[in-house]
This record gives C-alpha cells, structure tokens and sequence, in this order.
C-alpha cells in the first residue's frame, strides 16, 4: 500500500471508527445503544455494532433501511402471541358480518380481496416501506446536519479529515435513524388494532386487516362482549380500506401531502450544535430524546403550517366519514356507543401514531377538525342520503373544503337540490366557471354586461341584449 493510500483521510477515520465500533477505543459501546433506544444487552449492542459497521462498509449514501425492518420485526416478536383457531374464526365472522352492514349504509362497494389477520410482526414487514417513504426526507436533513455540526465541532487538527468524510458520517447518521424508525414502528405494532388504524392506509389498496392480538387486548377491561368489540373494529377497518380503495386518488394525494410536508423540515442547527458541545458519553439518552422528542426541529414556516391545515382537513374529512357510516353500519349492536366512546378517548389522548409521526417528520397527525367533519357528513346523510354522501368521494374537486365543515348549509342545499333533481343554486364560483366554460373573457367583461346579466336569462340560455341563444 502506498504513502497516499495510508494518509487517506477517508480511510483513517474509517479506521479509527472501526476500532471504535470493535471495542478497541475506551467508548462504552451500550452509550451508544442507550442513545439508539435500544436495551444495553449484549446482543443489542453486538446488533448495532454490526450495523454500524455494515454502514461504514457500504459505498451507497443512502440508508440502509433493512436495519429498520430488522429492528421492527424484532420488538414486535416479543411478546407476541398467536392466535387460536377460535379466535381466528370469529374474527373472520366478524368480517362476515361487517361486510353485509356496510352494504346496507355506503354505496361504497365491497372489497375484491379478502380480510385478513396478522400477527404483529406481520404487520411491521408490510407496512415498514410506507414508513420508510415518510421517514427518508427527515432522516436525510438529519444526517446532513450532523455532518456540518461535526465538521464545525471537530478539533483543527480532524477538519481536514472530517471534510472528505461526510459519506460516513452519513451513514452513521443513518443507521441510527433506520434503528430508531424500527423500534417506533416495532413498538406501534403492539397497539394498533388494524390496518387503518393510523388513519393512513399503510397496507395496499383495498386490502383490510386485523390484529388478532392487539384486538383482544382493545376489549379487554371494556365490559363489552369481545363479538361486538370485533365486529366494531371490523366495520371501521373495512369503511377505512372501502373508502380508500374507491377513491384510487385519495391514497396518493395524503400520501403526497405527508411526504411535502417532509421534504419541508429542516433541523435546527443551533439545538444540534449545543448537543454536541455538551454531549455528555455517560448519559447518552439526552440524544436519544432529542432525536425522538422533536426537538431537533425547528417551528414551521407559514408554508408548512398551510400545508398542515390541508392535511388535518382531509384526515379529518376520512375519519369523519369512517365514523359516521361506522356509526349506522353498528347501529343495531347493543354496546356499539360504549365501543365508540373507547375509539374516541384513545383518537384523544394522541391515537397509536401521534408518537411515531412527531418523530418521524415532526407532526402531529392527529385529525383536530374530526367532530366538526363528522357532524357535517352526518348532516349530509341525512338531508341527501348515503349515495349523494358517497358521491362526494368520486373526485377530488366534488370533496367537502374547510369552509363545508364549518358551515354545511350550502353543502347540504347543493347535495338536496342534485337528489331532487331540482337546478341548483349558483355561488359566485360557481357563476366565473359558467363564464370561463363559455369563452367568456372575466377580466374584460364591461361593468353590467354578461357578468352581471339575470340568472334566469343566462340558465334559460339566452343573453341579455342581442336576442340570440348563447350556449351554456
């Protein structure tokens, strides 16, 4: 080997970080396990050295997202418990019976797969890529700036070495984020009872589930019969993946509008930098909070707080809808307010996701508006019926806005006027687009033309001048 190839500066501090992941420097290698989250066993801290050691070995930038899968499956194979033939059984029945009240109360046709059941490794394995798609735009801002603190941070003598070195610090970086995504995920897969149960569809289009496990523990202490706790959560699961499988765009668009708002984050680099400057090695859960807690990011810009209304308004707007054909679709089981009220106070205290988004892209996705939109989907049923209610889902441009949560009345007079087959009433909106569709020019309109003509003439199809029809 040659002189150079020994003062390689990328290889030096591969070497150094080799002999301290190996245990040849004086680190204690359970502090960093502590501030990975992880327990200090040996065969944690054998498991993570190995993957920092993986990580260093790569020549890719990007994250090794194995390690999450990895670390998920594990802590949801603790503790977990099969289920028997019996409960299995009436889980499917429940799906039986959820499948035939939804026919009753939704236009919204039924699934072309089957339900099924999971265990909670399971579902960690088939939701963990959505995870990833989430988690990758704040795992990266975070790995950057940890390279820029330690560039700054590092003694004269390491910055000439720091600077040709950012592909490791990187993938260090990013190996304990992917461990820290495995044990949220890992850790949520023993509280969600289904696959919508995070309000987000994580499994793949019209494709519903429950978790045998998880499902028993929901009901246990409830004093309700565990058939109408299944058929419950069944009818909501099954409304969820309906919904989602009906509207083709509507995945794609909450999706999207997740992953935006990701892109969005920043760290802060002055909450980073007082990290490392007081990084304590014999307390390293100070870092491990930091990284979980949020603390790392900064406020949001006005754009993202925006963003945020949207986001809150259309997850409001689902779980609205879910509620309310939940609502009538159990209208007939005894204890199905009981039922509901423990999906409310639980959708209260933060919902089994609240915890994993905060910590993956810094937000809270809990649907604040959700009383509001299920008052409003309520009203709707009611005045217009359960297919003009279910029609608003056919397009994204027919889907109630903000403004219809808060007040549902001209939704409501719109949705009757369409059903009793009666012309409805125009708003402004309404009325530019008539216009636009009909060539009309707004911004060159005279002051008391076309614009301002009687809504009789221009629904009847005539003008308001030269005699002649005018199509509309």
């Amino acid at each position: 080997m040659s002189d150079d190839d020994r003062n390689d500066p990328d290889d030096e501090l591969r070497d150094m970080l080799r002999q301290f992941l190996s245990g040849n420097a004086s680190f204690d290698p359970s502090q960093l396990a502590g501030a990975a989250g992880l327990p200090g066993d040996a065969a944690s801290i054998q498991a993570l050295m190995s993957q920092l050691q993986g990580a260093l070995r790569s020549s890719s930038d990007g994250i090794d997202w194995n390690i999450a899968l990895e670390q998920g499956t594990t802590i949801a194979s603790k503790d977990a418990v099969e289920a028997t033939p019996a409960e299995r059984a009436s889980l499917d029945q429940a799906f039986t019976v959820a499948a035939l009240w939804l026919d009753e109360v939704t236009s919204i046709s039924e699934l072309m797969t089957t339900p099924v059941l999971m265990s909670r490794r399971q579902w960690v394995k088939d939701t963990m890529s959505v995870w990833t798609q989430l988690a990758e735009p704040v795992a990266t801002s975070i790995s950057d700036a940890l390279t820029n603190v330690m560039q700054e941070q590092a003694p004269e003598e390491m910055r000439g070495m720091l600077q040709n070195a950012g592909h490791i610090v990187r993938a260090v970086g990013g190996t304990l984020f992917a461990v820290q995504l495995g044990q949220v995920v890992g850790q949520l897969s023993a509280e969600v009872v289904s696959g919508g149960d995070v309000g987000i569809p994580l499994l793949g289009d019209g494709t519903a589930a429950l978790l045998p496990q998880n499902v028993a523990a929901f009901g246990k202490g409830l004093d309700i019969p565990d058939d109408q706790v299944a058929i419950y959560l069944a009818v909501r699961e099954l409304a969820h993946a309906r919904l989602f499988r009906h509207a083709k765009w509507l995945r794609l668009r909450l999706i999207t509008a997740i992953t935006e708002f990701a892109r969005g984050v920043t760290i802060d680099a002055d909450r980073m930098q007082e990290l490392a400057e007081g990084f304590d090695p014999s307390n390293p859960e100070e870092l491990r909070e930091a990284m979980v807690s949020g603390a790392l990011i900064p406020p949001r810009t006005e754009a993202q707080e925006a963003a945020l209304a949207r986001l809150e308004t259309l997850l409001a707007l689902i779980e609205g809808w879910v509620d309310v054909v939940t609502a009538r679709a159990t209208s007939r089981l005894p204890k199905s307010d009981a039922v509901a009220e423990t999906v409310r106070r639980r959708r209260a205290a933060g919902g089994p996701a609240e915890s994993a988004f905060a910590t993956l892209v810094g937000l809270e996705l809990r649907p604040r508006r959700l009383r509001e939109a299920a008052a409003m989907w309520a009203q709707v049923t009611e005045a217009a019926g359960d297919d003009e209610r279910d029609r608003l889902w056919s397009h994204p441009d027919l889907l109630p806005t903000s403004d219809d949560i808060d007040d549902p009345s001209a939704l409501v007079a719109r949705l009757t006027a369409s059903a009793s087959g009666a012309e409805p009433e125009y708003d402004e909106l309404d009325e530019a687009i008539a216009a636009l569709l009909n060539g009309v020019d707004l911004g060159e309109a005279p002051a008391g033309g076309e614009g301002d003509a009687p809504r009789d003439d221009r629904e009847s199809g005539h003008d308001d001048g030269d005699g002649g029809p005018k199509p509309v």
